[in-house]
């Protein structure tokens, strides 16, 4: 979005925990496994030109992505290693991906059909044959059908010298479905190898993400595909740190009677003479509409409820109780205030989602400032 002046709502970015979230969690990657941090959304929202540099600092040679914009911009941070793209693409997108030199998925004979074309034209894209085994039923090869098996094995023979991994994603990482999806997955790249000519030595076999790195259950896996663990929305007990805050700011202060309504359709009447703030953000900005009712921001030190709906680019809560607050406060929606942090869990519970999803949200719509 276009950088504002003098924004109303903005996101924190600390550069610094996400550099030591990196090294925390390569701390967990098992001796001899590789590591591809996946910047998926803008890195989270976060911005993938000022994470792509934390990214090399620790020698991290492989990083994911899904749209072509995400691609050329890790590309023109500098990263000069291994990109893969961790969704299917269209024929177009593939082609326009190849000044990026994206390493493609191909789950499809449309995409190896795709793949096959240009490399006749002298363009060979090496790939990442994706299974589903057990798992999202979105983009991988079913291979447990007959249908599946021989589409696999046109596949393989359209794009063996291609080739260069075979991946699939876990739904779940329970113990027992961790389990049994890793066995299958192994199971189904053991029947590739022995029905193709690929090279298992010559091959990345690649599944599981941030939350299989930190499970109970150990799988088999060449390289794991980690994002939302650099942005410390898993195992804060194991030293992981939030990596974004999200701050409006008091724009007014008044003195409201009893029996006054707050917001659209008078969803909220007050039941006591209050003193309401309005607060410069709202659901444009990412705070959504749909809350529970203990929804609150904080204002220094002192949580303020908020009231009401939810407007455009407002909220309206209550500052009654609270001491010295005064228009141009800083209103904390998540976050650090007053030496306490917002807690992860109230805050997926106020917005009924899950931090992932807020962080790429509040990313995307708010200007953000780099500590």
């Amino acid at each position: 979005m276009t950088q504002e002046r003098c924004p109303g709502s903005w996101c924190e970015i600390h550069r610094d925990r996400i550099s030591n979230n990196l090294k925390l969690a390569l701390g967990l990657v098992p001796k001899g496994r590789r590591f591809c941090a996946v910047l998926k959304a803008d890195a989270y929202g976060h911005g993938i030109q000022q994470v792509v540099p934390l990214i090399q600092a620790q020698g991290v040679t492989c990083i994911g992505i899904t749209s072509n914009a995400e691609g050329y911009a890790v590309r023109g941070a500098g990263f000069t290693g291994t990109l893969i793209r961790v969704r299917a693409a269209t024929p177009p997108e593939i082609e326009d991906a190849l000044d990026a030199q994206v390493e493609e998925q191909v789950g499809s004979l449309e995409v190896a059909q795709t793949l096959l074309a240009l490399k006749n034209a002298g363009h060979p894209v090496p790939c990442h044959l994706a299974l589903n085994a057990l798992g999202m039923s979105r983009d991988g090869l079913e291979i447990s059908t007959d249908q599946g098996r021989a589409t696999c094995l046109s596949i393989l023979e359209m794009l063996a010298e291609d080739i260069v991994g075979i991946c699939t994603h876990f739904p779940c990482n329970t113990p027992q479905n961790l389990r049994l999806a890793s066995k299958l997955f192994q199971q189904q790249v053991a029947w590739i190898i022995d029905n193709s000519t690929l090279d298992r030595s010559d091959i990345l076999v690649h599944a599981g993400s941030s939350l299989t790195l930190v499970a109970d259950e150990p799988v088999e896996t060449d390289m794991y595909r980690c994002g939302a663990i650099l942005y410390g929305i898993l195992k804060p007990e194991l030293g992981f740190q939030t990596t974004m805050d999200l701050k409006a700011r008091v724009v007014s202060l008044g003195d409201y009677p009893k029996g006054a309504t707050v917001g659209y359709d008078g969803a909220h009447r007050l039941r006591s003479d209050r003193q309401l703030a309005c607060v410069s953000i709202g659901y444009a900005n990412g705070f959504r509409r749909d809350l529970q009712d203990d929804a609150a921001v904080a204002i220094g030190s002192q949580i303020a409820p908020v009231l009401g709906k939810v407007s455009m680019n407002t909220v309206v809560v209550d500052a009654t109780d609270l001491d010295g607050v005064q228009v141009g406060d800083e209103a904390t929606v998540f976050g650090e205030t007053g030496g306490a942090h917002t807690s992860l869990g109230a805050t997926e519970q106020q917005f009924r989602t899950i931090m992932a999803d807020l962080y790429s949200d509040w990313g995307l719509r708010n200007p953000r400032v780099f500590r």
